[in-house]
């Protein structure tokens, strides 16, 4: 490959980037044909921060006001802090990969867990689907199901705290 034409694919390539970042794309892929045997294939793909978080906020949020509650003059300081809670929980199970969660086996089944419920080390809390393949997420220790902090058929990125077991 010559120079110019390596220029000019970078070029290229950074063009694609910057049109992901100004349309809010999440992924974007080109074919560019040369000649019969030359070609250029370039997938540009981004997580943008500001979804990565979205998901657990919102879901926790809802258990926050009974956490905070008690102590009415920091009530509205609690709301953020306690939307980090989840993930630095000693008893949190996190999401070992991107997918979307199942509570349980299919439809209309009963699901694997509910708050409140005793879980044994290795019992499966629920499974995250990802590429078609569904994953068991087993209980990392036994205990009670104290929250659950996802909801079914919610997307999930790798750490997002799924679970709490005290």
């Amino acid at each position: 490959m010559d120079k110019n034409k390596h220029d000019t694919d970078v070029a290229f390539i950074k063009a694609l980037a910057e049109l992901l970042r100004e349309n809010d794309l999440t992924e974007l892929q080109v074919k560019r044909d040369y000649d019969e045997h030359d070609s250029l294939n370039v997938r540009v793909t981004r997580t943008p921060p500001a979804q990565v978080m979205a998901a657990p906020v919102q879901v926790t949020t809802a258990a926050a006001p009974a956490a905070a509650a008690a102590p009415a003059p920091s009530a509205p300081a609690a709301g953020p802090a306690t939307a980090e809670d989840p993930a630095t929980h000693p008893g949190a199970v996190t999401s070992p990969m991107v997918g979307t969660i199942y509570l349980q086996t299919e439809p209309g089944a009963p699901s694997f867990i509910k708050v409140g419920s005793q879980v044994e080390e290795g019992d499966t809390l629920l499974i995250v689907e990802a590429m078609k393949t569904m994953n068991h997420i087993p209980a990392p220790k036994a205990g009670i199901i104290k929250r659950i902090m996802v909801e079914d058929g919610a997307a999930v990125e790798f750490g997002t705290p799924l679970v709490i077991i005290e």
